[in-house]
């Protein structure tokens, strides 16, 4: 799968979420309709396959304006 990075992404000095450089990011994919995300785990049980990850609310602003969704 092609992921093209539109929200977040590598943190920018005094900006690191994360803690490790690599912040929360919202990627386009090659496929119609979906989007990623990289986030924290979190203890939730999923059916296998699916994952649910938590990111910051401005970075999903960040990716709708990106998106021309807003």
């Amino acid at each position: 799968m092609k992921l093209t990075m539109i929200a977040g992404g590598p943190c920018r000095s005094g900006d690191d979420k994360c803690g490790n450089g690599d912040c929360p990011t919202v990627f386009a994919t090659d496929r119609p309709g979906m989007i990623a995300v990289q986030g924290y785990d979190v203890d939730h049980r999923t059916p296998e396959g699916e994952s649910i990850v938590l990111i910051p609310e401005d970075v999903l602003r960040e990716a709708a304006r990106a998106r021309g969704w807003f």
